[in-house]
């Protein structure tokens, strides 16, 4: 069975609930290779296989970006798999590339400045598999009511015992206005750094497995998978939250231009990194 990175949030609207990380819950499987930014990042497990565990998207050849929360304890090995659709086909498609982690500074574990870069220790092949995405260009408000899609590899229903999706699938959410974000997720919400969006079964669901990955608005990231409720990701009464990432250009062009080298580990202890698998 498949593990994943978990984000918690204790909301004061929800007793003794949070937010995780996220999955897709029906949606829609894309069309195969449509995606061609999407990577997969997967970790070796004790049964000597490949597992997904969070999502991310390239933004240049030798870049991926995705949570800040995705990044592993040491003493796991990780790898990135751009160019798939179905994961566990190791299709031809698929390369699979070694990485170095370049973790925003000031996150400290929780939902602000959950975003990280991805430094691939060699560059990837751009084919008809394999394409970069091209990056908001400056910051500014993001209206609500647009409609954006969510893809991902993540849990397919939302109960701790399913599986992740073999197969690319995703989601159709809507951007959802801030001041009803602050109503419900209350402090843990920065507009200023934060998306959040409403979305209904119908359209399908994020949840665990998806975070790291995009949020497509008119064909442009404008967020990364962060956090959602734990209990049941697709309850629309809740909003999905997104590290929004416009915000943080300047230090994504900073690494970007070569200053940027692997960040020291994640302030969180080995332990506590762990438990965010099970």
């Amino acid at each position: 069975m498949n593990t994943y990175c978990i984000i918690t949030i204790v909301l004061s609207l929800i007793q003794s609930s949070g937010a995780s990380e996220s999955w897709i819950v029906g949606g829609k499987v894309a069309k195969p290779h449509s995606r061609r930014y999407m990577a997969s990042l997967q970790y070796y497990g004790q049964d000597a296989k490949w597992h997904h565990y969070c999502g991310g998207f390239l933004i240049r050849d030798d870049f991926v970006l995705t949570a800040a929360h995705c990044r592993p304890s040491r003493e796991m090995q990780v790898t990135v798999v751009l160019g798939a659709h179905n994961l566990p086909k190791n299709e031809p498609s698929q390369q699979r590339m070694h990485v170095e982690y370049v973790q925003h500074p000031n996150f400290r574990g929780q939902f602000d400045f959950d975003i990280m870069l991805l430094k691939l220790k060699q560059k990837v092949k751009l084919n008809k598999f394999v394409e970069v995405i091209a990056l908001p260009t400056k910051d500014k408000n993001i209206h609500a009511h647009k409609e954006c899609v969510v893809p991902g590899w993540g849990r397919i229903q939302p109960s701790k015992d399913s599986p992740g999706s073999d197969v690319l699938k995703e989601a159709v959410e809507t951007i959802q206005d801030n001041s009803k974000c602050e109503t419900i997720l209350k402090d843990y919400f920065n507009s200023e750094h934060m998306i959040c969006t409403k979305f209904n079964k119908k359209g399908g669901s994020l949840c665990q497995g998806d975070s790291g990955g995009p949020l497509i608005c008119k064909g442009k990231p404008l967020g990364i998978v962060a956090f959602t409720d734990p209990i049941d990701c697709s309850n629309p009464e809740y909003p999905h939250g997104f590290t929004k990432i416009s915000s943080f250009l300047p230090w994504i062009k900073k690494v970007m231009g070569g200053r940027g080298n692997a960040s020291e580990p994640s302030t969180l202890d080995s332990q506590e990194i762990n438990i965010r698998f099970n």
